[in-house]
Formats: structure tokens, C-alpha cells, sequence
């Protein structure tokens, strides 16, 4: 299979915004995460939801709903893991990553990372967005150790490994919706 599948992180608790599913929340008449999809579908082979919990609220998106495989919300990097595992068993050499609540996101996100390198992470002008990332899947083993040990940063394991940068110019590209405020503030970016 050629180039990367993309995994969309949508295993939080929504803890802010009073649980549920962030990427289920409409914003302009639509989910934020068909705009998630609507986005990154054209850079991507092929897409799964990373999700715990009951999968059959994802249904009518037809897409493979994949959990974290360790307990006790170990954060997003578990979902990089739980994306990588995907993509071995279809035969793919790379995952992107992208937040269920950000429905902004770069339309170029995938030949950016790409061109930063093997294990990139993007950045914008207020710092490194370690939900969007480039992730080879031959590191798979390394994550699922370091996530055992008590890794939960994303970016001190991806500096381990020599993680490369992807510039982009704007932060609203990783607007996310993370309070009933900010989905107010997307509705008056849309």
C-alpha cells in the first residue's frame, strides 16, 4: 500500500466539555468531524476513527473505529499506538494523525509532514501540535514500551526518536474545539 492511512485521535473524554464526543458536536450545520474527514479523506489512503467505548455511535461514517489497547486513558499517544496497529495489519508504512476537533485543518497537512520527514510533527506559530503528526509504524513496538513505562508526551518520545518539524504559518489551521467558548469561536471562523 502506498502512502500513509490516517487516524483521527478521538479517544478523550471531553472532560471540558462536559464529556461526550467533541467531534460529534455540529458546527455549521454539520459534525465537526465530517469536516475533520472532508479534510484530510483526499491526503490519506484510508481513515479510522480512534475511539473507546461503544464504536456504533461512529457508524454512519462507515469507517473502522479502533480503541486503545492499554487502560485507564493513557492520552494520545495510545492512539498514535492503536493507529499504528491498524496500519500494520493493512500493510502501511505510515500513519497521520489528526484531533477529532479540528475542523481547520491544514488541506496540505500530509505532503508537509511528508517533506519534514520519517516522524514529523506540525507546528505553528504558538508551538509544536503533537496531534498532527507523521508516524512510521515500524516504531510501533518502541511506543507501546515507552507507553507501559509511563510515557504520556507525546513530544518527549518523538524527540527520542529525532522527530523533524513542519512549519505552518497559522494557528487557526489547529483550531480546536475543546469548550462550549471555542465552539462558539469556530461557529464565527466557519
Amino acid at each position: 500500500m502506498s502512502g500513509p492511512l490516517g487516524v483521527i485521535l478521538a479517544g478523550g473524554r471531553a472532560t471540558r466539555m462536559g464529556g461526550g464526543d467533541k467531534g460529534l458536536l455540529t458546527l455549521g450545520g454539520r459534525t465537526i468531524l465530517a469536516r475533520v474527514l472532508e479534510r484530510l479523506g483526499p491526503q490519506v489512503g484510508a481513515i479510522a476513527v480512534n475511539a473507546n467505548g461503544d464504536p456504533a455511535r461512529f457508524a454512519d461514517y462507515g469507517l473502522p473505529v479502533i480503541p486503545d489497547s492499554l487502560p485507564d486513558w493513557p492520552g494520545p499517544l495510545a492512539g498514535v499506538l492503536a493507529g499504528m496497529d491498524w496500519a500494520a495489519g493493512e500493510g502501511a508504512s505510515h500513519i497521520v494523525t489528526a484531533a477529532a476537533d479540528s475542523p481547520f485543518l491544514p488541506t496540505d497537512l500530509v505532503s508537509r509532514l511528508q517533506a519534514a520527514g520519517d516522524l514529523a510533527l506540525a507546528a505553528s506559530p504558538s508551538g509544536r501540535q503533537p496531534t498532527f503528526g507523521l508516524w512510521p509504524v515500524r516504531l510501533r513496538d518502541d511506543l507501546r514500551t515507552a507507553l507501559t513505562e509511563g510515557l504520556r508526551k507525546v513530544v518527549l518520545w518523538t524527540d527520542r526518536h529525532g522527530g523533524a518539524v513542519a512549519e505552518f504559518e497559522d494557528d487557526a489551521a489547529f483550531f480546536n474545539v475543546n469548550t462550549p467558548e471555542d465552539l462558539a469561536e469556530a461557529e464565527a471562523l466557519l
